[in-house]
């Protein structure tokens, strides 16, 4: 019998709606919801291989533990009996922080992860958790918790409504949005062009984005922030700073026209590459505009100063009054689980409760910087990491100095993870612990809503049953085994006490849920709380999402600082700054820099083991300029090796224009050419992992980000090598 499932993709964070027909259980055609209130038909090609990820072969369908060095499958009962036999005896002699934590990107587009993940890492109670923020996002999270009060108070452009957009190290039309949640960001960004308004991309690759838009400056590399702390001192010098409706709702503003004086236009060209009269225009035309917005991404989050640059992104939104208004920089009001939802003062936001025991560096957000994980491992002494739990993640391909982190995942003592992969990472573990496919779970984008360009709900249902327990259920064992309950705690009466805590955190009833239970329950409950007066019934009797609307003005009831205002110079932020001011006696020395580079077909690295996503030309390449080519003796589609500080690769050449004389760029997420691992398409197309050459040592001071973009590297021709 033939059936149609109307589901929302998790691939990546666009949440875009789909149509998936099944023969039976097998998925036979998948494409864009038409009638998907927040997406209308669009689909992408991590969407359309929904079915390929389904009925993967490689795919683990039952628990697996290591035994004399082989892996064997195993039922649960007796996966969760090893766990219980190796891992509380670790935690019984050392403590809890000899056990880390890893969570992975795909736990946040997983509403059993996302919901569940959290009540087993506070009951675990360790201090070494780590997260995929700190090589992605978390300078942002760190900038809006000081600025606005909450991480996750980020606002996003309002692209159905601007007239002006300026991008920085964003590439929306590959990435489908980051931090920023919109399906189909292509239509969005010509609609902009159609209705008379201009984009502006700053990046030091001609990307598809910058193809798109009116104005590309290839800038250099890390230097976001120089320029953007340029346009701010513009804004004061040229008297154009207009805060609007903002002006009783900000404090900071005289601090922010002090830092900014050094930074003249002409004092950061020679740093930027960019012409300072050009840096003057994009001002005032942002300035100008009747309504802006300015957005920056990974590029400016994977660097040197990513704190300062996502900080500077809101100063310039607050400083042209195009913060919290149509057309500008808004705040999302989701339907379930936003914490700044309701008004009133919350505690505001701090960082450093405490430091990694070797390198020192701060926690943020309750994590600490992944680039310091294998220090953790390495280091001998009380307190050392002995035992790794990972969830739907693959640090040894995502991190830095990752040849390092693969060298520490060796010496552990123990290790277990959640993923549906025999990966470069999970190979290490001693107990993998599968889960059922997006097709077979229900799913609600509990943190994604929070970011989207449009308040909108919608609820899937699982489209196909399974015998796998569902993720939460596996996570609930896990925090019986790590309360002392054991391999067989009440995996029911568990569930009853996250309802019952998740209803007092939400001010609700749980019995107002009664019926359900996991994520479901959950769900119900937070919605009953929110803002809409929506329960998850309404949600299930539309299968193509509920519209709430635009985005709405929310100052000041979504600020949560410690004096209810934009505080728009707080300190951790600001002390950073003379750390940039010294950036200006610095003259660019000519060494060749990294970057990286996101591809439509491409979120994470599982996803390398898809057919339909890795057809083709292999596109692992080191894209270099032509007149670098010409200087290093490259040869386009000849091989060369790339040296960092951390390792070496080596890789295809391909000499492309697009990218800025002095910049290499490679994409993340290669390297499948390891022994030990279980994705046979992925290992036919290897590629090299980027992260072999990132630096460890290399972050940005504030919140611990590594550096992903702006590495020093030495590029020459394999053959050179070959004939020493």
């Amino acid at each position: 019998m033939t059936t149609t499932a109307h589901v929302t993709c998790p691939l990546c964070e666009a949440t875009c709606g789909l149509a998936v027909t099944m023969e039976g259980d097998r998925v036979v055609g998948v494409r864009g919801d038409a009638d998907d209130v927040f997406s209308h038909g669009f689909i992408c090609p991590k969407g359309a291989s929904l079915g390929a990820l389904h009925h993967d072969p490689d795919r683990l369908r039952e628990p697996m533990v290591k035994r004399g060095g082989e892996w064997v499958a195993v039922g649960w009962d007796e996966a969760f009996a090893e766990i219980d036999a190796r891992l509380r005896p670790i935690m019984d002699e050392h403590s809890r922080d000899a056990v880390a934590v890893y969570a992975g990107n795909p736990s946040v587009h997983n509403t059993s992860t996302a919901l569940y993940g959290p009540v087993l890492f506070k009951a675990l109670g360790t201090k070494n958790f780590y997260t995929a923020s700190t090589v992605d996002q978390l300078p942002k999270h760190f900038s809006a918790g000081y600025l606005f009060g909450h991480v996750l108070s980020i606002p996003v452009p309002d692209l159905d409504r601007t007239g002006h957009l300026l991008m920085l190290g964003a590439n929306p039309l590959v990435s489908n949005g980051s931090l920023m949640t919109v399906p189909d960001a292509r239509g969005r960004l010509r609609a902009i062009r159609e209705r008379g308004g201009k984009i502006v991309v700053v990046d030091p690759k001609r990307s598809r984005t910058a193809e798109l838009a009116d104005e590309h400056h290839a800038i250099r590399p890390g230097t976001d922030a120089l320029l953007l702390f340029a346009m701010v001192r513009v804004l004061f010098a040229d008297g154009l700073v207009d805060l609007g409706r903002l002006a009783d709702h900000v404090t900071g503003v005289d601090v922010v026209r002090e830092l900014a004086e050094p930074f003249t236009p002409e004092a950061v060209a020679p740093v930027t590459g960019l012409d300072a009269g050009e840096i003057r225009r994009m001002a005032r035309e942002l300035a100008a505009a009747e309504r802006a917005v300015v957005y920056g991404r990974i590029g400016t989050t994977t660097q040197a100063f990513g704190t300062l640059a996502s900080w500077l992104v809101d100063v310039l939104n607050v400083l042209t009054g195009n913060l919290d208004r149509a057309g500008g920089a808004m705040f999302p009001l989701a339907a379930a689980g936003q914490t700044n939802a309701k008004p009133g003062r919350r505690k505001g936001f701090t960082h450093g409760r405490w430091r990694s025991r070797v390198r020192g560096l701060p926690e943020v957000i309750g994590e600490l910087p992944v680039a310091t994980l294998a220090d953790e491992i390495l280091t001998p002494g009380e307190g050392q990491v002995r035992a790794l739990i990972t969830v739907c993640g693959n640090p040894c391909l995502s991190t830095p100095n990752a040849g390092r982190l693969t060298e520490a995942l060796r010496q552990l003592d123990f290790m277990v993870s959640l993923d549906i992969y025999l990966n470069e990472t999970t190979r290490h573990a001693d107990v993998i612990l599968p889960g059922p496919t997006a097709l077979e779970r229900p799913h609600y984008d509990i943190a994604l809503y929070q970011l989207a360009v449009r308040n909108v709900a919608n609820w899937t249902p699982a489209a196909l049953p399974t015998e796998l327990p569902q993720e939460w259920q596996t996570l609930l064992r896990l925090t019986g085994i790590v309360t002392g309950q054991g391999p067989d705690a009440d995996v029911a009466a568990l569930d009853d006490f996250v309802a019952g805590q998740i209803a007092a955190r939400y001010g609700t009833d749980a019995a107002l849920a009664a019926g359900r239970t996991g994520p479901a329950r959950l769900i119900d409950l937070m919605l009953r709380a929110g803002p809409y007066d929506l329960t998850l019934a309404d949600l299930e009797a539309a299968p193509h999402g509920v519209d709430l609307g635009p985005l709405r003005p929310r100052v000041p009831d979504v600020l949560g600082t410690p004096s209810g205002l934009i505080e728009l110079a707080p300190e951790p932020i600001t002390a950073d700054v003379p750390r940039l001011r010294a950036e200006l006696d610095r003259a660019p020395d000519g060494a060749l820099l990294l970057i990286g580079r996101r591809q439509l077909g491409s979120n994470n690295s599982w996803m390398h083991n898809l057919e339909p996503l890795v057809r083709g030309q292999n596109r692992c390449t080191a894209q270099v300029h032509p007149d670098d080519a010409a200087r290093l003796g490259l040869v386009d589609g000849g091989l060369a090796i790339v040296r960092s500080r951390a390792g070496k690769v080596e890789i295809p050449v391909e000499i492309t224009d697009a990218i800025r004389p002095g910049v290499v760029s490679i994409p993340h997420g290669w390297g499948h050419d390891v022994d030990g691992i279980r994705a046979s398409v992925a290992a036919a197309h290897p590629g090299a992992n980027t992260n072999l050459l990132a630096d460890d040592t290399l972050l940005d001071a504030p919140s611990g980000t590594s550096v992903l973009n702006g590495i020093p590297i030495e590029v020459e021709p394999a053959r050179a090598v070959g004939r020493q």
